[in-house]
């Protein structure tokens, strides 16, 4: 437990160098809504739940009552991604909803530990080809989703469990920015 509880620290002292980052993501996010587009996020497994923390805190809020932000998690909808499992590929579940769904000038987030999942990056690179802007939380090198990624949140760690719990943290700073701004206050820097 000891040297769990240190992984985290020594992470999280690291993940101070991001900040610029996500306020460069943070801003970009903003932007997209000021513009009246959407945010659509996804990922496997953890990966999912934490693209669904996102969604719960645009639409729902942060701290503050304001209106509700525009953002969908492509995993809810587990009819859809089984038809096109089924149907088609595993690979293709987001990839074909993100075809179908987005518009130039709407976000996509990708989760991902590892920047790897067939299925991400083919809805990366799918998302390029609908104009949207593509933002990817990973970890260690990012892998391939790289490649598709306007902006990218990496954790410095390659264990999943260090991080998933960064993206935890940069998805918490993120909802703050947007949740100050959708309430009409200065979000903090």
């Amino acid at each position: 437990m000891d040297e769990q509880l240190a992984d985290h620290v020594a992470v999280g002292a690291l993940t101070a160098s991001l900040l610029p980052k996500v306020r460069t993501v943070a801003d970009a996010i903003k932007a997209a809504f000021e513009g009246g587009h959407v945010l659509y996020t996804f990922g496997n497994g953890g990966s999912a739940a934490d693209a669904q923390h996102l969604t719960g805190e645009l639409i729902g809020h942060y701290k503050r009552d304001r209106r509700p932000l525009p953002a969908v998690t492509l995993s809810t909808d587990s009819t859809t991604m089984t038809c096109i499992a089924n149907d088609f590929d595993y690979a293709d579940i987001f990839a074909r909803q993100v075809t179908a769904l987005t518009h130039p000038g709407d976000v996509v987030v990708a989760f991902t530990t590892s920047g790897r999942s067939a299925n991400v990056i083919a809805a990366l690179a799918a998302a390029r080809e609908t104009g949207a802007t593509t933002i990817v939380f990973g970890g260690g090198d990012g892998g391939r989703a790289l490649e598709y990624a306007d902006f990218a949140l990496l954790s410095p760690s390659t264990a999943t469990p260090r991080i998933q719990e960064v993206h935890t943290l940069l998805l918490h700073i993120i909802s703050e920015y947007l949740d100050a701004w959708a309430a009409g206050e200065e979000p903090a820097a």
